[in-house]
């Protein structure tokens, strides 16, 4: 269990534009990209373990929808392994979404001074883990919808859940709550959202060019705009002490 205390504490509050907010997070992401590095590798192996289990091979599947002659023509669910693969990535992301929560909590103790600690990344498992299981769950749902819909609608709805993960860290809201929340405040100021979002998302992927690898260095700079986008619209969050 954890107390929410709130004390004289340092740490810095973006403004309500999309350029000082993604400033923000790239400041904030600088102080604990090494512990999102590790959350990335763990994530890494996992899935590099569910695929050997599966028999999926996604470096194969590539070629033969590139011999196939594009996307269109292939059926990635006749791809050996995968209807499997895709069940056991959906439940290792539901296992694994705690370790996002632990990054924005790292990202808010580097803000405000205090000291981080490794065990820090795991928070979400001692703290409203059950609400954050429910959580990436609804907004997985709402993702893979908005995903089925020609890609395109993701990057308008997206925005809309950006606020989930620090409501249910800093709040200890339920997952209704967080999701409930997290529309309203981004649907009053969608602008800035949608514009931090993408640029976030831009940024997070931007590893692509550095043989794919880079990836696992730039892939949780999101988690870095969600908390900027938590300070600028709902103010620094109170700093979470938990008891021994």
């Amino acid at each position: 269990m954890s107390e929410f205390n709130e004390f004289d504490q340092q740490g810095s509050v973006p403004e309500r534009n999309t350029g000082a907010i993604i400033s923000h997070a790239f400041e904030m992401y600088k102080g604990v990209f090494l512990y999102a590095v590790v959350a990335m590798i763990i994530y890494s192996i996992l899935g590099a373990v569910i695929q050997a289990l599966t028999g999926m091979n996604s470096a194969a599947m590539l070629e033969e929808m590139r011999d196939s002659g594009g996307y269109s023509r292939f059926s990635v669910f006749s791809a050996p392994g995968f209807p499997l693969y895709l069940t056991l990535s959906g439940i290792l992301g539901l296992v694994l979404s705690p370790l996002y929560v632990g990054l924005i909590y790292m990202i808010n103790k580097y803000n405000t001074k205090n000291p981080i600690d490794f065990s820090d990344l795991f928070i979400g498992y001692r703290q409203n883990f059950v609400n954050i299981l429910i959580y990436a769950l609804l907004s997985g749902i709402i993702s893979s919808i908005a995903l089925s819909l020609c890609v395109l609608p993701i990057v308008f709805v997206y925005p809309l859940l950006m606020l989930g993960y620090p409501v249910l860290l800093f709040e200890n809201a339920s997952a209704t709550e967080a999701l409930g929340k997290s529309f309203n405040i981004a649907k009053e100021n969608y602008g800035v959202f949608l514009g931090a979002t993408f640029v976030g998302f831009l940024l997070s992927m931007a590893g692509i060019v550095l043989c794919f690898i880079g990836v696992i260095v730039t892939a949780p700079f999101i988690f870095a705009v969600m908390y900027s986008l938590y300070c600028a619209h709902l103010g620094k969050p109170r700093q979470i002490i938990l008891n021994k």
